[in-house]
């Protein structure tokens, strides 16, 4: 990683991240829009893009930050680790406990607010689903930017998580309304 702490370096470091980033989340508002009509049919489903796809991306953020310390403090290798591993298994099982909650409170502030379309069952298999597989997703890409980021020699701690959030509201929407396909 570079030893060079200004203003000038961070900035060459994350500016051309953060133009690319730009139009990855062009991309997830088109995307969005592409699925405008189901969100009118379902509005629980409206509730929970924003949810889950922010959710994702505080569990890859959380995930990031963690190896970033762990590659500055000298802890983390790539390869067989069992601090990489069991950073990894935790980043799944607190999506797996965290997104059944989500689906239950969207479905609830959705009959608070409305009537919702889907039974709360569904939303439950929508929610959870989503979110163990964008818990996945969400492991390779932040891992992948962390030891990218670590190879390039640039600090994971600027590029990292902008990364991490970004591909997160894109891959939200598409593994949110795939599932929601699938399921409704």
């Amino acid at each position: 990683m570079s030893g060079e702490w200004t203003v000038e370096a961070i900035v060459r470091a994350t500016l051309p991240v953060l133009c690319v980033l730009t139009l990855i989340e062009i991309g997830s508002g088109m995307v969005l829009h592409g699925f405008e009509a189901t969100l009118v049919q379902y509005p629980t489903l409206l509730v929970l893009v924003p949810v889950v796809i922010g959710t994702a991306g505080n569990l890859g953020s959380m995930l990031a930050s963690r190896l970033s310390t762990a590659l500055h403090l000298g802890t983390l290798t790539f390869g067989t680790n069992a601090l990489l591993v069991g950073h990894v298994l935790g980043t799944i099982l607190l999506a797996g406990t965290l997104f059944p909650a989500v689906g239950a409170g969207a479905w609830l502030l959705t009959s608070v607010i409305g009537s919702p379309t889907l039974g709360l069952g569904r939303v439950l298999i929508v929610a959870t689903l989503s979110g163990v597989v964008l818990a996945l997703v969400v492991v390779i890409v932040t891992v992948s930017a962390t030891y990218i980021a670590y190879r390039r020699r640039a600090d994971p701690d600027d590029v990292v998580i902008p990364t991490v959030t970004n591909v997160c509201d894109v891959l939200g929407v598409l593994v949110l309304f795939a599932v929601a396909q699938l399921v409704v």
